[in-house]
């Protein structure tokens, strides 16, 4: 097995859905919707085993101060042989030295961002309007 991390790599619409719908992540009902949001975020890294997509992390930035990466994920069965960790490190080559990095995290992914260098951001309250289920 080979892991490729790529920003250029085509990536068609039915190797997105694969990837969500592993993870079960409802933005895989509105495939045309996630598919033009992750080919038009400011950066998007994919990492692939041979033709099979694997992974991807996405970032939405003003390209100067702030980045917020709304998604990072990894397929079940390559979970935990550090591929997440090589997407993050991408765009932290990237986004490093901007003034703000943000992200939500729940879960698992809460201890994921915590080794990353990610801390709970003073006492803010995160927020949002959802139309998904899954948290």
């Amino acid at each position: 097995m080979k892991i490729i991390i790529s920003d250029t790599r085509d990536l068609k619409i039915e190797d997105i859905i694969e990837l969500y719908k592993a993870n079960e992540w409802s933005s895989a009902e509105k495939p045309n919707e996630l598919y033009h949001a992750l080919i038009n975020s400011h950066s998007l890294i994919t990492a692939w085993d041979g033709d099979k997509l694997i992974g991807l992390g996405n970032a939405i930035s003003d390209g100067y101060l702030v980045v917020y990466y709304p998604h990072l994920l990894v397929h079940p069965n390559y979970q935990g042989k550090g591929i997440g960790k090589m997407i993050m490190n991408k765009m932290q080559e990237r986004y490093k030295d901007f003034h703000m990095q943000m992200l939500t995290a729940d879960g698992k992914a809460v201890d994921f961002y915590k080794k990353n260098g990610f801390v709970r951001a003073g006492k803010t309250e995160p927020m949002w309007i959802y139309k998904g289920n899954e948290h």
